[in-house]
């Protein structure tokens, strides 16, 4: 399959977790990297966000750190590596080699054209679609294989999530055009 397929698909956000240290004192980083917040009576963790690239993580005492608000998978490595620059920095011990990987890729993208809900709704019958336009304007497709969530909206535009990455992204919008392409 050509990427130039799916020029419109485009990555909304990349969220990745994992650990990073064995323990992190989260008052010491609060107090020694800037862009780094801690409210414990608000949040359990330490909210550190990064301008370049522009990302948020949470970091958490036990050593794990949920990271968000990635645009792409080169600046997760780049994110990556300063949190951690940071954190020793500030006195803290951490793996060598830390585990963190990507559990979701929210994407866009655009079918470009309308799309006839009711209509998708009707014809493909099938137990994985929800709609309920009285709760919510869009469509909701789980694609089993890869394990892709879509939601579909009446003006042609998708959103598409549950990815571990882009090939599978792009292999469940193959499966969504494939079950619409008599529809459309």
């Amino acid at each position: 399959m050509a990427d130039q397929q799916y020029d419109s698909l485009k990555i909304e956000n990349i969220v990745a977790s994992g650990v990073i240290a064995d323990s992190i004192d989260l008052l010491a980083i609060s107090e020694h990297i800037e862009g780094c917040e801690l409210n414990t009576k608000r949040f359990p963790g330490a909210v550190y966000r990064i301008k370049d690239p522009k990302m948020a993580s949470l970091i958490f005492s036990s050593g794990k750190v949920v990271l968000t608000g990635i645009k792409n998978e080169s600046d997760l490595g780049r994110g990556l590596d300063l949190i951690i620059s940071s954190l020793k920095s500030a006195g803290i011990t951490t793996h060598e080699v830390p585990d963190v990987n990507v559990t979701n890729i929210v994407c866009s993208y655009d079918m470009g054209k309308p799309i006839n809900l009711n209509k998708v709704v009707i014809t493909l019958q099938l137990e994985n679609i929800e709609y309920e336009p009285e709760q919510f304007p869009g469509l909701v497709y789980r694609i089993a294989d890869p394990k892709i969530v879509a939601l579909l909206f009446s003006s042609g535009k998708v959103i598409l999530t549950g990815g571990k990455n882009l090939e599978d992204v792009r292999a469940g919008l193959e499966v969504l055009e494939q079950h619409l392409a008599d529809i459309l």
